[in-house]
């Protein structure tokens, strides 16, 4: 008899494990998974050929996470960890149906992912990828897109950014958040704000509330049939947030309805609010930050219209060399860029609290290059700077570059200002000062990593290759005042949108160009400002050859 007991309680624990290891597969695209909470994290594998799979964490029979994921089928690209530990001690139940057709990838319960999910303490966020920037800012690990709730305040510089925790292509867009004392050196802080029953995190703003001593949060909730605008709060220096218990506090009938910024005006004494609605920009104002009067709409007629308006901001600043000042909206939008894809463009203007009138009717550029979206600026900048940072992709390729641990990384920060040209006002785009701490030693050798000063004398061809044959060429045409770069010759065969040659007005003479090259990406500025092109490469070795033609290139090494 107590043989027979032990044989059974034997039975009983292996089938017991063979449950916490097998999933119960319940159809043809359903499965359920149970997870004893052991470690912090459940580390998922990821397969990014596959489909994604939505999967529905319940504790206790409630809802606790939802996420879509590309769970691994007969291979894993990587892992991401998903923290259970925050869920309390006991057991779990993940509720997973996949998505993908089930005659291309065999019996679900022969999936590797069920095999491979695994518990940790702890998560390998070691860069091992070649493309990944020294000197950008990257996510630790995941999709970034758009840079978001962007606010300086006490010595620190907060960067909030579109992120997905759960994989490397766009999906369960939720706010990631880094800190810099230097717009230089950032350091990952934990997850800000995530999704909830209104929807997916969506872009937005942050604003210092000098007067109540708090950081104020706006952004997009994106539903599935809609986008409504919600606030959150902070009383830590933007560390954690409050959901307001209101949300949402601003509602519309149309289909694109988001990318909240928010701004104090103190000539009207109120906040401001900007919102990009379909093809147009929608101006709000209030006294309180929650009850949001609607004032005007901007952007009929006027600039590119070839795709969706997103990500607006509206700053005042000085003319260069003058007492004037004048407003400019910032517009990005997708498709419609000058050279196919997503792309920033700016117009000039007045702005007295209600309305924004535009002084100019030709469609502007504020970079010509292919990858310089959703630029936005920093709230509260010390000693009136407008900073901004822009998503350094495109969306016409953006899931699809050689990446797999993360992908896209932000642009170097630069300082907005505006000049005169032949009676007209622009935007000027310089590089922030705090570029400067990076130069390290003058050096000959080109590298994956360095800052080139170029001296221009008259019409300047340069040529950055490699071993390969790979190359980009840069071009200054002094009689037509352009500028370009072609990178058709450069490693594209993710992507036959990213092979391209991308030109720019100078707006006058160049004398000297900065070039900031970083593994992956390469921007260049006139160091006048009149002038600034981003452009990704992904060389399958650095460039490590430099031909000039009609100037002097100084590099620098990058501390």
């Amino acid at each position: 008899m107590k043989k027979l007991l032990m044989t059974l309680l034997s039975a009983v624990l292996t089938l017991t494990a063979s449950a916490q290891q097998n999933p119960q597969v319940l159809g043809k695209s359903h499965a359920m998974k149970r997870v004893e909470v052991k470690s912090r994290y459940l580390l998922l594998p990821v397969q990014e050929r596959e489909d994604n799979a939505t999967i529905k964490v319940l504790a206790n029979n409630q809802q606790v996470q939802r996420l879509n994921i590309r769970l691994a089928v007969d291979k894993v690209d990587y892992y991401v960890p998903l923290d259970i530990q925050r869920f309390g001690s006991g057991q779990l139940l993940l509720d997973i149906f996949f998505h993908g057709d089930r005659r291309f990838t065999g019996a679900m319960k022969d999936f590797l992912c069920w095999k491979e999910m695994k518990q940790s303490d702890t998560f390998d966020t070691q860069n091992r990828e070649k493309f990944r920037p020294a000197y950008h800012h990257t996510p630790v690990y995941g999709w970034m897109n758009d840079p978001n709730g962007m606010f300086y305040k006490d010595g620190v510089y907060h960067l909030y950014y579109q992120w997905n925790p759960y994989g490397s292509m766009w999906e369960n867009m939720t706010w990631g958040h880094s800190t810099s004392k230097d717009l230089i050196h950032w350091e990952a802080q934990p997850t800000a704000i995530e999704p909830d029953a209104l929807g997916d995190i969506f872009s937005g703003s942050c604003v210092v509330d000098k007067k109540n001593n708090r950081v104020v949060a706006f952004y997009t909730s994106a539903g599935e049939r809609s986008q409504v605008q919600s606030m959150a709060v902070s009383t830590d220096n933007g560390k954690t947030f409050q959901k307001y218990q209101g949300n949402p506090v601003l509602v519309s009938k149309e289909e694109d309805f988001r990318d909240p910024k928010c701004f104090w005006n103190p000539e009207i004494q109120k906040w401001n609010l900007i919102l990009a609605v379909g093809q147009e920009m929608r101006i709000y104002s209030s006294t309180n930050l929650t009850d949001w009067t609607y004032e005007s709409s901007f952007g009929k007629d006027l600039g590119c219209h070839d795709g969706v308006w997103e990500c607006p901001d509206l700053i005042k600043l000085q003319v260069r060399g003058t007492d004037k000042q004048k407003w400019m909206l910032i517009c990005n939008i997708n498709p419609g860029g000058p050279f196919g894809g997503s792309a920033t463009q700016y117009f000039i203007g007045d702005f007295d609290g209600r309305h924004f009138n535009c002084e100019h009717k030709d469609t502007r550029w504020m970079d010509y290059g292919k990858d310089h979206y959703a630029t936005v600026t920093f709230d509260n900048a010390p000693d009136g700077r407008k900073i901004a940072m822009a998503w350094m992709s495109n969306w016409q390729y953006a899931n699809q570059v050689p990446t797999k641990q993360f992908r896209s990384a932000n642009s170097v920060p630069r300082d907005l200002g505006l000049f005169e040209y032949n009676g007209q006002t622009y935007c000027s785009v310089t590089p922030s000062k705090e570029l400067l701490a990076l130069r390290g030693k003058e050096t000959k050798k080109l590298s994956s990593t360095c800052e080139m000063v170029v001296d221009v004398k008259g019409t300047m061809d340069l040529t950055l290759s490699n071993s390969t044959g790979e190359q980009v060429v840069m071009r200054y045409d002094a009689a037509k005042h352009c500028f370009s770069m072609d990178r058709t010759r450069s490693y594209a065969s993710f992507s036959e949108a990213f092979p391209v040659k991308t030109e720019a007005p100078t707006y006058g003479d160049i004398k000297q160009l900065r070039i900031f090259i970083d593994n992956s990406s390469i921007e260049v500025f006139d160091a006048d400002g009149k002038m600034a092109m981003t452009n990704l490469v992904f060389p399958t070795e650095p460039y490590n050859t430099l031909k000039i033609n009609g100037g002097k290139a100084t590099i620098y090494e990058i501390k």
